[in-house]
């Protein structure tokens, strides 16, 4: 079933992931589809989330991850990577590589993340703004890929830029997590435009809390990102083992919680790759 099809029926969790092995661990945890989280490809690549690496950077993590993994993704390209002209092109290169849907924001290009306190967001203005989503539907038509239009704007400028990208194309609208404070101004959203909504339940905010699937279901939202969950829990384990190691502790003893090997070699897929060396590859003889 394609993502299109499974919003049509049920509420989707889509966790974040950066990479073949957090998308093989998402896909065996039973997920349904996949987010590739700019906030973690950026992260997994050593910077913060404003938009410091390439389009051809994110592009290759999806890719990464495309090929990890069977399951729909749901990629993030920030701002499209420049005007309507890039972020069509940008459009065009994600739907080449599978993906099932994108989403992009209004702010200008370089992004600045709005989960840092006090960030000053530059938007587009509205015709700019419309503009790009009508780029990227207009890229994305032929293959089917959906078009979700983020806005950080906040409060009845957000509404009304909502109303506008559903009527420019987008399938969805994904308010961030500061764009609205109460759960009613989802519903308001959601009514205004008729369009199914997706959330960020990023770790610590609001919507993490409050949005049940009870909630998100009167409310319509279609997809629910768990964008950082992993990411903060990998690093913390990470961090601890570090710590642990580089303190002078025994690495038996360090890794005696972790994963056990062969475990660890079978979740990546070794028993088929075995598979494949047997059946392709010439014997070899043993003295």
């Amino acid at each position: 079933m394609d993502l299109r099809e499974m919003i049509s029926e049920r509420l989707v969790y889509a966790p974040g992931v950066w990479d073949g092995l957090t998308a093989r661990l998402a896909e065996q945890a039973g997920f349904p589809a996949l987010c590739a989280s700019g906030f973690a490809v950026s992260a997994a690549l050593g910077y913060p989330d404003a938009e410091l690496y390439t389009m051809s950077e994110n592009l290759q993590a999806v890719r990464t991850i495309r090929e990890a993994s069977r399951l729909p993704v749901i990629a993030d390209i920030d701002t499209g990577y420049g005007n309507a002209v890039n972020a069509a092109r940008t459009a065009r290169r994600f739907a080449d590589a599978g993906v099932a849907a994108v989403f992009m924001e209004d702010q200008r290009s370089p992004k600045r993340c709005p989960l840092i306190p006090g960030a000053e967001l530059e938007l587009l203005d509205l015709a700019e703004a419309t503009g790009k989503i009508r780029a990227v539907r207009d890229a994305a038509q032929e293959t089917g890929m959906l078009v979700i239009a983020r806005t950080d704007a906040k409060g009845d400028d957000a509404l009304r830029r909502a109303d506008a990208y559903v009527e420019a194309g987008a399938d969805l609208i994904m308010p961030v997590t500061k764009t609205f404070t109460t759960v009613e101004e989802w519903r308001r959203c959601h009514e205004i435009t008729g369009a199914p909504l997706m959330a960020t339940l990023t770790a610590s905010a609001w919507t993490e809390r409050e949005f049940t699937p009870e909630v998100m279901e009167q409310i319509g939202v279609r997809i629910a990102l768990l964008p950082t969950q992993v990411l903060m829990a990998v690093t913390g384990a990470a961090q601890e083992c570090l710590n642990r190691l580089a303190a002078g502790e025994p690495p038996a003893q360090v890794g005696a919680g972790a994963t056990p090997h062969h475990e660890f070699v079978e979740l990546i897929g070794m028993p088929e790759i075995e598979r494949q060396q047997h059946a392709y590859l010439p014997a070899t003889e043993t003295v």
